[in-house]
């Protein structure tokens, strides 16, 4: 019998995984404003002010104590730290490109600074219902710890792990190809290498074959 309340209860579990990875963690208004925001450091200072609004709806829920209010704590929470991540991927793909990130790294900071005393208080000092966002409730302080652990790295030392990442996932992709695959990636890359190139090559009046002499004029 208990082996078949456990299955039950694993069953439920998997299934508001399943739910939670459905729903999307932004409003429809906050996914314009991003889509909106191309430049790295706008996109960040939005997702840090989403991610503040998810912290203060957890604190106006905590004060209630109304029924229905522990599944919406739980979104809540599951929201805001899928917004952090989105945060962090934002800032690593604009630091491989070399893109000064240091505003939205602050505006992050200063979010994650306040956000996870709060945090680590609500679990320190449970509510009476809090075994039902529990575990949302860890990985969000998790994913904070983790954010701001990255944030206090120098951009050097940051730069080279996110690059050492994506090489290995670079790596990771190629050895799963075939053959056939691995070239076509291959021409791909050289053709990528070859546009840069022309891209950062001196412009010229000289026509193919032609080079200065010694004097200036053409061969």
């Amino acid at each position: 019998m208990k082996t078949l309340q456990w299955c039950v209860l694993l069953l439920a579990a998997c299934g508001a995984a399943a739910i939670a990875q459905q729903r999307d963690f932004l409003t429809a208004d906050e996914v314009d404003q991003i889509k909106m925001a191309q430049e790295p450091n706008t996109r960040m200072v939005l997702y840090a002010k989403f991610a503040r609004e998810r912290v203060d709806l957890v604190k106006s829920l905590l004060a209630r104590d109304k029924p229905g209010r522990s599944l919406m704590i739980h979104d809540a929470l599951d929201d805001y730290a899928r917004i952090i991540d989105a945060l962090d991927d934002v800032a690593d793909d604009a630091i491989e490109r070399k893109i000064d990130v240091k505003p939205g790294l602050a505006a992050a900071g200063k979010l994650e600074h306040e956000a996870l005393p709060l945090l680590q208080k609500i679990k320190d000092s449970p509510p009476k219902d809090m075994e039902r966002f529990e575990f949302v409730l860890t990985d969000a302080i998790e994913t904070t710890s983790d954010s701001l652990d990255a944030s206090h790295q120098n951009l050097e030392q940051r730069t080279k792990i996110v690059e050492a990442r994506d090489a290995k996932e670079k790596k990771e992709v190629r050895d799963a190809m075939t053959g056939p695959e691995r070239e076509a990636r291959k021409a791909e890359d050289q053709k990528a290498a070859d546009e840069e190139q022309k891209k950062t090559k001196p412009p010229t009046l000289y026509r193919p074959g032609e080079k200065k002499d010694g004097g200036g004029g053409l061969e």
